[in-house]
């Protein structure tokens, strides 16, 4: 069955629990850091479902496929800010890695998407 809505994409939504956990843990950083490392989390970690669901709703494959890439630019920046909090001390090396895996589960679902968007393309 088609999706019809971006909030039925399983990348969308583990994006979406994503940024609540990023929320969760970024209100402990430091406060000098809310327009540093704090906001370029936050604005990173919202970016992943805003692209998703903005490539969903646009017309073609290609501009979906184009926002997707988008989405997962924004995985590997989350992934790389989520280190430096780890390395700066904002983060604790267990409170990281769980959420650095998440970013990257996410990373894997919409390379899988953008894949098979690729498979449909080729089999028309």
């Amino acid at each position: 069955m088609p999706v019809r809505t971006y909030q039925e994409l399983i990348g969308w939504k583990k994006s979406m629990v994503l940024v609540s956990e990023i929320y969760r843990h970024t209100q402990h950083f430091p406060k000098e850091e809310v327009y540093g490392l704090t906001g370029q989390l936050r604005r990173a970690a919202v970016s992943i479902p805003s692209n998703v669901a903005e490539g969903q709703g646009r017309l073609t494959q290609g501009e979906f496929k184009q926002f997707l890439g988008h989405a997962r630019g924004f995985v590997f920046e989350v992934e790389t800010q989520l280190l430096i909090a780890r390395d700066l001390g904002y983060l604790r090396d267990e409170s990281a890695q769980q959420l650095v895996e998440r970013v990257r589960e996410v990373g894997r679902i919409l390379s899988g998407l953008l894949a098979s968007l690729d498979h449909k393309r080729a089999s028309h």
